[in-house]
């Protein structure tokens, strides 16, 4: 008999209708992670968030059509790393299922599912190549608690991160390389743009950031360019605190003071949502224009492109069978300094 091999892919999600943004917002402000409160004051302030946001949330899913694209998007994903995977030649039926942390399908309802399915193995695969505790480490509590509640006792492995996998890079370094040619003699620099974090995670010990520059510094290896100009920024900035630096908005006007142009490369997603299609392509587009940017060009995110998806279905295989949560069964990637490395977390 065929065995089976349960893949659960986990994202961050998105309100699938209007009426979905409160209660989506709701969601992601009273994870522990985000919001690090005891309750029920975590309650109160993500109550008291969700309200405030509402109004300018309704404003940016508004541009998409009233809602994420997130979800379709996971979805061609998924049927196409099923298709990598059973091209590996495994030998085992492959079914990918889908976790979103803030909207649906939730883990509660995607554990339910890969019940039913039955599966002998299960491997989580974030979709958040750089590990972070208020993404990866986030989902992957929920779905521990999902699991177990849904009477899930098949052998599991997870992929922590994958910052500097093969194919990641080389989706990255192939997309990026066709926005370079189109600059051609106009003097640009290659702007990295990942989802910031509150500066206090990070120096809690939150290997992200560390993460984040491996990619990028991987990328441009890999793109083989001579005297590339580049750097590495922050966006998506909430609340009053102190996050993460340099700031995009910064680098976009640093860009414009030096007479140059822009090649804009989201390096911490895989897929196109509110951040890229609005954030970048929309608003940090006019700030650029007003910064006297001369030329603006946003990087697609990787979506289903066939080298990365080629790399997750490798992972995905050399994840079998190991109990250690890596990207290559055990071993630590992370700065040890990095306390909330998933090597030590998931022990």
């Amino acid at each position: 008999m065929t065995k089976r091999l349960a893949v659960v892919l986990f994202n961050l999600g998105g309100p699938d209708k209007p009426a979905s943004v409160r209660p989506f917002l709701f969601n992601l402000f009273s994870d522990p992670a985000i919001i690090r409160l005891p309750q029920p004051l975590r309650w109160l302030v993500a109550r008291l968030i969700s309200g405030r946001r509402e109004k300018t949330a309704q404003e940016i899913y508004a541009r998409l059509g009233g809602r994420s694209p997130i979800l379709p998007l996971t979805e061609k994903q998924a049927a196409a790393l099923t298709e990598a995977i059973e091209g590996l030649g495994l030998g085992v039926e492959t079914r990918c299922f889908i976790a979103m942390r803030y909207w649906h399908p939730r883990a509660a309802e995607t554990a339910k599912a890969v019940s039913d399915f039955a599966p002998d193995e299960v491997v989580l695969l974030p979709l958040y190549p750089q590990f972070s505790t208020t993404t990866t480490a986030s989902s992957f509590a929920e779905w521990r608690k999902a699991a177990a509640k849904a009477g899930i006792a098949a052998k599991t492995a997870s992929i922590c991160c994958y910052p500097v996998e093969q194919g990641w890079v080389q989706a990255q370094s192939l997309l990026i390389g066709k926005a370079l040619d189109a600059m051609g003699d106009t003097p640009f620099r290659l702007l990295f743009s990942a989802h910031g974090l509150p500066k206090k995670v990070v120096e809690a010990g939150d290997p992200y950031q560390d993460q984040v520059e491996m990619t990028a510094k991987a990328v441009v290896a890999a793109l083989g360019r001579k005297d590339l100009d580049w750097v590495v920024s922050y966006q998506s900035r909430v609340g009053p605190l102190e996050w993460i630096a340099p700031y995009t908005e910064a680098e976009i006007r640093r860009a414009g003071e030096a007479g140059l142009a822009l090649v804009v490369v989201p390096i911490a997603f895989v897929s196109e949502h509110s951040e890229t299609l609005v954030e970048l392509d929309i608003e940090y587009r006019e700030l650029a224009e007003h910064a006297g940017v001369s030329r603006y060009i946003r990087v697609p995110a990787v979506g289903d492109e066939p080298a990365f998806i080629a790399g997750l279905a490798r992972l995905v295989a050399t994840a079998r069978g190991h109990a250690r949560c890596a990207p290559d069964g055990g071993a630590r990637i992370c700065n040890a300094s990095r306390s909330g490395c998933a090597c030590i977390s998931e022990r």
